[in-house]
């Protein structure tokens, strides 16, 4: 596989595709208005979409180990383009939730896939770039979907934000060259154990989304009749090794505070320009878009640098940046909105670095034939701690409500602060496992 070629190409459908996650976030008060319906019910047309979205990424992902990537790519757009068609046709809530819906089961297989093309087919030592450019091409999809979603809105209607996706239907001829044909072993896919999955992920999504007890006790339920069925399966959904692997799953617990990170992040930064600095919309959304455009633009280099100093040390940096831009907002938010702005051009390359490094790390310590379920599986996490943080943000607001907006927006970044001195400690043993584990590999190949 040419990697140069194949992966900008893969990474411009990815970010027309991630693009779709975040730009009917502005448009929701039009939709609730146009379609006279409450917000609650329309809060589910993003909330519904990144649920879907997440469960998708994991099972395209797991899929990959037995189907060729270029046919589930294939299937994935397909889903896509037809969830986008009867979007831009649907005048009532249900069909736009339906079609939102059906939009997501197909999006995950770009980010899911992607990952796994990545970790197969380009070598080691180019695969931090590879992984990098992809990241960036999200990173700027998360930073532009309010803005070009605003104006669209604004100037065409939210109909046609249905039609942007549209687009990665140009780059179907070319991805279908580019992607490497694969000839893999026909095994008997794990139907119970995905559905079971499905049912744990989307529970706990629900249950923190809507802050519910009886639906959370489902999922706890759901996960303990998961990992039983898991052990049991002679070839389960999600390898039970992958789950053994004590460092496999260190990384994962740093993914999902990563995101919880980045989605407070994208979630808090609105709401202090609103609230704080009494801004509008299109200027929240100009604000936004220089981190997510200088993390875009860094990202090439980033992933060079990985390549050459290795992964953990940008594990590393990424965090002391990240924990640098969350103390500056934590300080200053209440004298100016100039600080906000300073602390997400640091902290959007930041994290994009942070996530890179740790998709490569992954694919480093994983063998051949548990990345595509390791990926997923981290990509998941990832969802569900982005999930997670949008909830728990809203909670940490309401109970605050007596407070001032700028001081209830500094505990909550004092609280995510503490976050991300705890996944430092967890890449701290993380390091101090694998070390032993690279000096017995060295000795054994001596």
């Amino acid at each position: 596989m040419n990697d140069k070629v194949t992966i900008p190409v893969w990474a411009l459908g990815s970010f027309l595709v991630v693009m779709n996650t975040t730009m009917f976030n502005v448009s929701l008060p039009d939709i609730i208005k146009e379609l006279h319906i409450t917000a609650a019910q329309g809060s589910w047309i993003v909330s519904g979409y990144s649920i879907v979205f997440a469960l998708s990424t994991i099972i395209f992902s797991r899929l990959s180990d037995f189907i060729a990537i270029r046919k589930l790519w294939t299937i994935g757009i397909s889903l896509l383009v037809a969830g986008s068609v009867i979007g831009f046709f649907s005048d009532s809530f249900g069909l736009i939730l339906f079609a939102r819906l059906f939009q997501a089961t197909g999006a995950g297989a770009s980010p899911g896939l992607g990952m796994v093309l990545a970790s197969r087919y380009v070598p080691y030592e180019r695969r931090g770039r590879a992984i990098s450019m992809m990241a960036s091409g999200s990173a700027l999809a998360f930073g532009l979907g309010p803005v070009i979603g605003g104006a669209i809105t604004q100037y065409m209607g939210w109909h046609e934000l249905f039609l942007v996706t549209c687009l990665v239907l140009l780059l179907v001829p070319f991805l279908l060259r580019l992607i490497p044909k694969e000839t893999l072993p026909r095994v008997r896919f794990d139907y119970a154990g995905a559905a079971l999955i499905v049912i744990t992920a989307s529970s706990f999504l629900v249950a923190v989304t809507q802050l519910s007890v009886p639906v959370l006790a489902i999922s706890l339920l759901a996960l303990a009749v998961t990992l039983v069925h898991l052990h049991r399966a002679e070839k389960p959904f999600i390898p039970p090794a992958l789950l053994r692997n004590a460092s496999y799953r260190k990384l994962v617990a740093v993914a999902f505070i990563a995101f919880v990170l980045n989605l407070s992040m994208l979630f808090l930064m609105p709401l202090i320009y609103s609230n704080v600095f009494r801004m509008g919309a299109a200027s929240i959304g100009l604000l936004i878009f220089p981190g997510a455009f200088l993390s875009a633009c860094l990202m090439k280099l980033v992933g060079r640098w990985i390549d050459r100093h290795g992964n953990f040390r940008f594990l590393i940096a990424g965090h002391l940046l990240l924990a640098v831009s969350m103390l500056i907002i934590a300080m200053w938010l209440h004298v100016s909105a100039v600080a906000t702005l300073v602390a997400y051009i640091v902290f959007a390359p930041s994290l994009s670095a942070v996530t890179s490094a740790l998709s490569n790390e992954v694919s480093r310590i994983l063998p051949k034939e548990l990345i595509g379920s390791g990926m997923g599986l981290t990509q998941l996490s990832q969802y569900l701690g982005g999930s997670f943080a949008v909830a728990a943000c809203g909670l940490l607001l309401v109970w605050q409500k007596d407070l001032s907006p700028a001081d209830a927006f500094q505990h909550i970044y004092f609280i995510l602060i503490a976050m991300l001195f705890i996944s430092l400690m967890m890449l701290a043993s993380y390091r101090k496992a694998d070390r032993p584990a690279k000096d017995r590999a060295t000795a054994a190949a001596e």
